[in-house]
């Protein structure tokens, strides 16, 4: 895979910051009738540098490249991030990466683009080494109003606050997890109230607690209502860190599928309940509340089973 126009950087969460360095690079794309491309990294270098750290992951490599070619992305290429990546010096990088392996064409990044060992390349320096060879480069700097800054970093926070809307302004889009629905202990089943689960694997474990949600298959649009309980489940586990989440109205098997849980709005914090009769009265108290934010309040409710 040689030539094109490459975006460069490591996109997570894909927010409204990296949705306009993608834009300048599928533009440029279409001016020069060549392909555009992402250039990233897996894992993510702060897993290498940090691996002590939990998971913090907002997109883990699927769903970004989902998202990166939602936005008219041709290619995604992932560099494996290996201890001889991480010791290639930025012109290294520049010459052998980019020109010599992937013969790119243009090259776009944010202003604040920083690679190679010891953090020693940034724009300046790609626009000087680019120049010999007749290759441009476009910088780009997004920000939102009265100076918002767009970062991923800053994502991450808010959502460990159960700030979801604040994260969405960001994101340009509400953060959702996706993944294989698996079967659990039955116990949701036992409360009618049955639950589709997914392990949360990579992704970064927002505030543990009770949010309103949206849900679909993965590529069939996000169609179904519910909420979702995402934590340790105190009164019946306590240890199993994973997402429950509950759709109205909906008795489908989908095991094996998988799925992908918008988060609309935080509810509530997760507790622990003496009782499971206490739990499903808690429960029944989230789910009209969720109704209530996702506007879909029907005249009577009860829940249906997941076949």
């Amino acid at each position: 895979m040689k030539g094109g126009v490459f975006a460069l950087g490591n996109f997570d969460g894909v927010h409204r910051g990296h949705q306009a360095v993608i834009a300048a690079a599928v533009a440029q794309a279409h001016a020069l009738h060549i392909p555009a491309r992402v250039l990233t990294f897996e894992p993510h270098p702060r897993a290498v540098f940090q691996p002590h750290l939990p998971p913090f992951r907002l997109t883990p490599p699927e769903a970004r490249t989902r998202l990166l070619k939602s936005f008219g992305i041709d290619d995604v290429v992932t560099l494996p991030f290996t201890p001889e990546l991480a010791h290639l010096s930025a012109q290294d990088f520049v010459d052998q990466i980019l020109l010599e392996r992937f013969g790119a064409q243009h090259v776009v990044a944010g202003h604040d683009f920083i690679f190679g060992f010891g953090r020693g390349g940034d724009m300046q320096k790609l626009r000087t080494w680019f120049a010999p060879h007749g290759i441009s480069v476009t910088e780009v700097e997004a920000k939102g109003g009265e100076g918002e800054v767009f970062s991923s970093t800053r994502i991450r926070e808010l959502l460990l606050q159960g700030e979801v809307g604040a994260a969405a302004q960001i994101l340009g889009r509400d953060w959702s997890i996706s993944g294989i629905v698996i079967k659990g202990a039955g116990r949701g089943r036992t409360l009618g109230i049955p639950t589709a689960n997914i392990a949360l694997d990579a992704y970064l474990r927002p505030k543990f607690g009770v949010y309103a949600i949206r849900a679909g298959q993965v590529g069939a649009g996000l169609t179904h209502q519910g909420i979702a309980n995402i934590g340790l489940r105190p009164t019946v586990d306590g240890k199993s860190e994973t997402l429950e989440a509950h759709l109205f109205d909906f008795a489908q098997d989908i095991y094996g599928q998988e799925w992908q849980f918008t988060l609309t709005r935080f509810i509530r914090p997760e507790q622990k309940f003496e009782s499971l009769d206490a739990l499903k009265a808690q429960i029944m108290v989230d789910i009209q509340e969720a109704m209530v934010t996702n506007a879909v309040i029907p005249a009577t409710f009860s829940p249906r089973p997941l076949a």
